[in-house]
């Protein structure tokens, strides 16, 4: 007998920590019927989280106690695969997979594929993905968690029907101030190393990022994305004593983190995590101008137009009362989005803004920046594990992982 392996889409409004707390604790969902009396085991970035919590609390490591280094220290690769070997060892009868890909690179997806196609050959899996392109390929029982509710479907295909390519009729909102900056190069790079307590990070990055440019950056889990865009922003300080130009002026000659950042729209999920306060969406939009999180003065006029004109261009202007809070994660990335695009920064650096998002929501989101790209005279760095389908960059910077550090190269487009 074949063994049965489930395989869940889920959207932004799916109420999926119901689901996986009913078929871990009971009772058990509809159509699960074969996993009754057993017990599962989870595969999560949040039980990832949960272990490192405890192993910080009690200063011990729990799950890595066969390696010298601990979780919280781990790629995302090598925190998934500790954990599945942590479950495989408690012999589960079977496991949730919750996204596991989320956040990997091709490699570690693959590695993470070959292992689960092992284990799948004794123990049923229950797969939950927003992304169609994750589907593990021995699923054989497909459904739809719409909210709370699990819409079984005999066919793969009836759940994923095309989606209509998302067009943006109006154009994108001219800005109320511009920025001079003197020169066509925004951003240079050059011979640029970094180095973590002895351990090469990045080796000899040669990267030169002009003016209304849009490129992608890629790279391995660990590979430097994060500490390339960390130098850019300021906040790093291993870009001093190097070869590192921001809007024109070399790192370390008396700018300040402000004057950099105030040139820079920014956006990453965890960055929604912040935006704890109830403010409404409108406010939200227009704190993009006051670099500020949530409004606290009076708008002006002025602000109050351009906050409308993009509230209508991503078809939100209708909610512009309802509270931030309140969205779907689809809504949420989209106001974030458009409030690091609302002053038309020189520079924009969008850090894995898709992760997380269902296929139809992240088609939504880059034909929104593709748009803005096309539109605007903002350089853009769009930053990513996967291949975002329809993802219009020019340039695509690409670092090679090495144990003396990453190098980087540019590919054609």
């Amino acid at each position: 007998m074949t063994q049965k392996h489930w395989a869940i889409f889920t959207g932004n409004t799916s109420q999926k920590e119901e689901l996986i707390d009913s078929l871990l604790e009971g009772p058990l969902p509809k159509g699960f019927n074969e996993l009754k009396h057993l017990e599962g085991s989870l595969l999560s970035k949040l039980a990832v989280e949960r272990f490192i919590d405890k192993e910080d609390r009690h200063g011990s490591k729990i799950i890595t106690s066969d390696t010298s280094q601990s979780l919280k220290s781990m790629s995302s690769g090598e925190q998934k695969k500790a954990l599945l070997k942590h479950i495989l060892s408690t012999q589960p009868d079977f496991i949730i997979l919750d996204n596991p890909f989320d956040n990997l690179d091709t490699t570690a997806q693959e590695d993470l594929k070959t292992k689960l196609k092992e284990v799948s050959a004794d123990t049923p899996m229950i797969q939950l993905l927003s992304r169609k392109t994750d589907l593990l390929p021995f699923a054989n029982t497909f459904a739809k968690l719409e909210g709370k509710d699990l819409v079984f479907s005999e066919t793969l295909e009836t759940l994923l029907k095309q989606q209509e390519k998302q067009v943006f009729a109006d154009d994108i909102p001219l800005p109320i101030d511009s920025y001079e900056i003197e020169g066509e190069t925004l951003i240079e790079l050059k011979g640029v190393g970094v180095t973590y307590s002895e351990k090469p990070i990045l080796r000899d990055i040669d990267w030169q990022i002009k003016k209304g440019e849009f490129w992608e950056l890629r790279g391995r889990n660990g590979s430097g994305k994060t500490t390339i865009l960390s130098m850019i922003t300021g906040e790093n300080p291993k870009g001093y004593g190097q070869e590192l130009y921001i809007f024109g002026r070399k790192k370390g000659t008396g700018e300040s983190v402000w004057e950099i950042k105030k040139r820079i729209g920014y956006f990453t999920p965890s960055m929604t995590d912040k935006f704890t306060g109830y403010h409404s969406i409108n406010h939200m939009i227009i704190s993009g101008l006051n670099d500020s999180i949530g409004l606290y003065v009076q708008p002006t006029e002025a602000q109050l137009r351009v906050a409308k004109e993009w509230l209508q261009l991503i078809g939100l202007w209708h909610m512009k009362d309802q509270l931030f809070h309140d969205l779907s994660m689809g809504q949420k990335r989209l106001i974030m989005c458009a409030r690091a695009m609302i002053k038309h920064p020189p520079l924009l650096i969008l850090d894995e803004p898709t992760a997380g998002l269902d296929d139809e929501s992240a088609a939504l989101f880059v034909a929104l920046v593709n748009k803005f790209a096309n539109e605007s005279n903002t350089t853009v760095i769009f930053v990513s594990h996967r291949k975002e389908p329809g993802l219009e960059a020019e340039f695509i910077y690409q670092l090679e992982k090495s144990e003396t550090g990453s190098t980087g190269r540019i590919l054609t487009s």
